[in-house]
Order: structure tokens, then C-alpha cells, then sequence
């Protein structure tokens, strides 16, 4: 299903899809829905932030209560647009306290201290800042890898000229942000870093590979967690295929707002010209959460979601 791309339709690409809608994070529209937290990945059916019901409250009452983690959420254009429906899903599943920070453009070079006038994210937003001031338990990084230059914390390193080089760079960056992290809860709990693995791209689909390669090395080597979420969004065929339409889950066809092409049993991932976002409204000048229903936001948050409450401990009832 790929298509053949040309230079110049790559660049229009890469600046539209891949770069995104450079912003200031934690702004924008309130989204269209917070859904509820799904059972399991297929979730189960979303709507405007509800106050608990009693069904809710009977069926919280028959599940083993997790301790309520604090969670931060930094990253990219797919944090930015991620960010309302993952703290939902947290906040209903696990009570979780949650703060999101996520600029458009970035990559992990962006949140570490020291990158200053060369980084798209403010000191006061910094990965190490934002970890003693919110004390979390766990931070969820989300980035699909700048690989085109555009943030200047990169020095010019882009995958397309010096592909071993950025491998390199962006493998030592995710060491040094899990250090400033670790180091940033001074001798306190470390916080536990989720990696989230990336979805497939069509221009450079061995990139994405290498890239979520770097994740769960770094997870592996410091006693962090990987969400795949990119698997919830590619075929089940092809981890790394990319397609812009998927076959329905159950809960998407029982839920139609989720489930875009019903008469097929498929429903849009990407909009046809955004390769790269997942949210199913045009990208605008200014960032924002994605402001509709959009089924590979829910599929992506809720394996995110899903990665943390496994990871939560419990405690009785009553506790």
C-alpha cells in the first residue's frame, strides 16, 4: 500500500506530517471527548468526562484498586494531539494525578537541561525541572524521532545525511534524559520511564525500526517500560507496514464514532494527505489536543494506559 514518494513531495511531507504544528505546549481546544479507560485494549465506550456511575462504581468495586500513580506525559506532535484522551484513560482507570507537557517538533535532545535558546521547550518545562516539581511515578516519553533537522538541539544531525551518526545521537540523548530524570527525584522514588514505541512510517519505514530498537534497549537497561503503541496501529500482518486504514476492533464496530467506515468494518487511522498524526482533524498553525474522536489516538492511549496499570501495584480493597 505504499505509495512511490518524490523529493519534493517527501519535503511537503516531512514539514506537514513530521514536523507537525510547532507550538507552545499544553494549549489548545478542549477535545471533543475524554474517554473512559478500556478494560483491555479494545476499551470500552467513550464520552463527554462523565462523573461516576453506578455500574462504574460496581464494577470498580469487583476489580483490585491500584494505588494512584502520578504520571507525566512529555513528547511531540502525537503527545500534543494525545495528551487530553491518555489523561482520561489514566485518570478512570487508575485515579492517576497526571501532567502533560508536550511540544510540537521536539525530540529528546528538546527536554534536557543544558540545550537552552537551541530548544523548542522552555526551562521550565524541561524533563529534569518538571520531575522535581511534580514528583511522578512514571514518565511517558513519545517521540517519533526528529529525523529532518528541524529542532536545533539535533546540531544539524539528520537521519537522511548521517544515518549512523543520528542513531548514535539519539541513542546517547535517551541515555542522558533517563539519567537527568533518575537524577532530577534526588533521593526520593525514581521515577519509572515508559518508552512508547513508535508507529510505522512510509518514507523511512527501517528508521521507526531502529529508533523503537533504542527504546527498549534504554528500557532494558535502566528498569524502564515500553508501551507498544505503534503495534496498535499497524496490521497485524506487518508490525511495520504502514496503512492508513485498519479493519475495526469489536469495540470500535460497537461504537460507530469509532469504527469510520462501517459498512467495510475499517476506520481511518490518518487523515489521506498526514501520513505521520493520528488525529483525524487537520493539523492548525497553533498546537492543541485533538479535538474529534479518532480511533488511533484511543488505540495508541489505551495500550499506554494499559502498560502503566499493569505496572501499578495494588493494594486490598478498602486500602
Amino acid at each position: 500500500m505504499r505509495k512511490l514518494w518524490s523529493a519534493g513531495v517527501l519535503a511537503g511531507a516531512l514539514l506537514l506530517g513530521a514536523c507537525g504544528d510547532p507550538g507552545s505546549g499544553g494549549s489548545g481546544a478542549t477535545p471533543a471527548e475524554v474517554p473512559e479507560v478500556p478494560g483491555s485494549s479494545a476499551g470500552r465506550a467513550a464520552g463527554p468526562a462523565p462523573s461516576a456511575t453506578s455500574t462504574a462504581r460496581q464494577r470498580a468495586a469487583a476489580e483490585p484498586r491500584t494505588s494512584a500513580p502520578k504520571v507525566l506525559y512529555l513528547g511531540d506532535s502525537l503527545a500534543m494531539e494525545n495528551q487530553d484522551v491518555l489523561g482520561g484513560l489514566l485518570k478512570d482507570r487508575l485515579g492517576a494525578r497526571y501532567r502533560s507537557a508536550p511540544y510540537s517538533g521536539t525530540t529528546l535532545c528538546d527536554y534536557l537541561d543544558g540545550t537552552g535558546k537551541d530548544s523548542l521547550v522552555p526551562d521550565k518545562d524541561k524533563a529534569a525541572t518538571l520531575v522535581r516539581a511534580e514528583r511522578p511515578d512514571y514518565v511517558v516519553l513519545q517521540f517519533w524521532g526528529n529525523s529532518w533537522g528541524y529542532t536545533p538541539c539535533m546540531d544539524g544531525i539528520t537521519y537522511d545525511k548521517e544515518r549512523a551518526k543520528y542513531f548514535d545521537r539519539y541513542a546517547a540523548d535517551a541515555r542522558k534524559l533517563t539519567a537527568q530524570i533518575e537524577a532530577a527525584a534526588g533521593g526520593g522514588k525514581r521515577p519509572r520511564v515508559v518508552w512508547v514505541l513508535q508507529g510505522p512510517d512510509p518514507i523511512t519505514p527501517d528508521r521507526v525500526r531502529r529508533v523503537n530498537q533504542i527504546y527498549e534497549t534504554q528500557a532494558k537497561a535502566s528498569g524502564g517500560l515500553v508501551a507498544d503503541a505503534g503495534r496498535a496501529v499497524s496490521p497485524a500482518s506487518d508490525r511495520y507496514a504502514w496503512v492508513e486504514k485498519l479493519p475495526c476492533t469489536s469495540y470500535e464496530t460497537k461504537n460507530p464514532a469509532y469504527c469510520t467506515e462501517p459498512g467495510r468494518g475499517r476506520t481511518a487511522l490518518h487523515l489521506p494527505k498526514d501520513y505521520l498524526h493520528f488525529c483525524l482533524a487537520p493539523t492548525t498553525a497553533k498546537s492543541r489536543p485533538c479535538p474529534v474522536r479518532s480511533p488511533g489516538i484511543r488505540r495508541m492511549t489505551s495500550e499506554i494506559t494499559r502498560t502503566v496499570a499493569d505496572a501499578a501495584p495494588t493494594r486490598p480493597q478498602g486500602g
